[in-house]
C-alpha cells in the first residue's frame, strides 16, 4: 500500500509555524509520516533568514506528536560523527515512543553553491564524492552496531575509528529503526542496496527515477539481496496551492511507477489548515491504491 507523508523546510518559517503543521497532521490519518530537512544555513531565499537544527527540531515535534512517523530527509554524514549520529537518533525514538524513520545521505552536492557555503560557516570539512560515500558506508555499519549490539566493540573502518563503542539506551524500535537512504548516484545507489530499508529520490523526472530504480534492482542482485525488500519512496514539490492538478498528477504517475512511499512539500507560509488540504486536495482517492510492483 502507498504511503502518504510531508516535509516541512526548517528556514525562513518559525518554530510556531512548523509545531502548528506538525500538530495538524498528526491529527489527519491520510498523512502517515512527516520530515524536516538537514542543512545549517539556508538553502533557498534570504542565505541569512533563519535555519533550524534538523534533529533539534524533530526531537521536539516527536515530543508533541503521537502517531507520526517522522524523520529527516536527509541527515547529511558530514555534518556528525556517526557515534554521536547513532546517539541522538535513539533519543528521537525514545522520545517519539518508536516512531523514526532514519534518513541519512552523503550530503549536500558540491555544486550547490548556497549549500556548500554551511561548511565554510561552520568549520566543517567538505569531502569529495568518493570519500563521502564511503564514509556513509563505515557509518551505516556502525550506527546499526551501536543500536543492536549488547557489548562493547572495535570498529577500524578507513574513515571511522572507534575504540570501546556502545550504545546504551537502544532504540524502542527492533531490531532498530528503518533505515532511509536518500540520494540518486550510482554509488549511493549501491549503498541503499546494501543498508536501507527505504529508499528516496527527489522526483521531477519520473523517467530518470524509474531507471534509478532499475540500477538499485540489479545492485540488490550483485550482492543476493530481494529489491522488493526496499520501499521506493518520492519526494515531490507542492507546486501551488491554487492549482492542485499538477501535483495530484505526479502523485498518481510515482505510485503508477512503483514508488509506494511519497513525501510532499508543502511551500512556506504554511496557510492555516494546510495538512488538512494536503489531504483533501492531494490525497482523495489515492489513499486506498496499492504501489505497482
Amino acid at each position: 500500500m502507498v504511503s502518504f507523508g510531508i516535509m516541512t523546510a526548517p528556514m525562513q518559517v518559525e518554530y510556531a509555524d512548523i509545531v502548528r503543521v506538525w500538530r495538524e497532521a498528526d491529527a489527519v490519518e491520510q498523512i502517515e509520516h512527516a520530515w524536516l530537512f538537514d542543512h545549517l544555513m539556508p538553502i533557498g531565499g534570504d542565505p541569512a533568514g533563519p535555519i533550524f537544527e534538523g534533529w533539534t527540531l524533530l526531537s521536539a515535534l516527536a515530543a508533541q506528536t503521537g502517531r507520526l512517523r517522522l524523520g529527516l530527509l536527509v541527515t547529511s554524514n558530514r555534518f556528525r560523527p556517526p557515534a554521536m549520529l547513532a546517539k541522538i537518533a535513539a533519543t528521537v525514538d525514545i522520545v517519539s515512543g518508536g516512531r523514526l524513520d532514519f534518513g541519512i545521505g552523503v550530503g549536500s552536492r558540491p555544486g550547490h553553491p548556497l549549500a556548500r557555503r554551511e561548511y565554510d560557516g561552520n568549520g566543517l570539512p567538505y569531502l569529495g564524492a568518493a570519500d563521502a560515500t564511503e564514509r556513509l558506508d563505515e557509518a551505516c555499519t556502525v550506527i546499526r552496531r551501536l543500536w543492536t549490539e549488547h557489548e562493547p566493540f572495535d570498529f577500524a573502518g578507513r574513515h571511522v575509528h572507534l575504540t570501546g563503542a556502545f550504545g546504551n539506551p537502544k532504540p524502542v524500535q527492533r531490531p532498530h529503526p528503518p533505515i532511509l537512504v536518500g540520494g540518486r548516484a550510482r554509488a549511493t545507489l549501491r549503498q541503499v542496496a546494501k543498508h536501507a530499508d527505504i529508499w528516496n529520490i527527489p522526483g521531477g523526472d519520473l523517467a530518470d527515477c524509474v531507471r534509478r530504480s532499475a540500477m538499485l534492482d540489479e545492485y540488490c542482485a550483485e550482492i543476493g539481496r530481494d529489491p522488493a525488500e526496499i520501499t521506493r519512496s518520492m519526494h515531490l514539490p507542492v507546486e501551488s496551492y491554487e492549482r492542485p492538478e499538477p501535483t495530484r498528477e505526479a502523485i498518481a504517475a510515482a505510485v503508477a511507477a512503483g514508488f509506494g512511499h511519497i513525501i510532499l512539500s508543502p511551500p512556506a507560509p504554511y496557510p492555516a489548515g494546510v495538512a488538512r488540504w494536503v489531504a483533501d486536495e492531494l490525497l482523495t482517492g489515492l489513499a486506498a491504491r496499492p504501489a505497482a510492483t
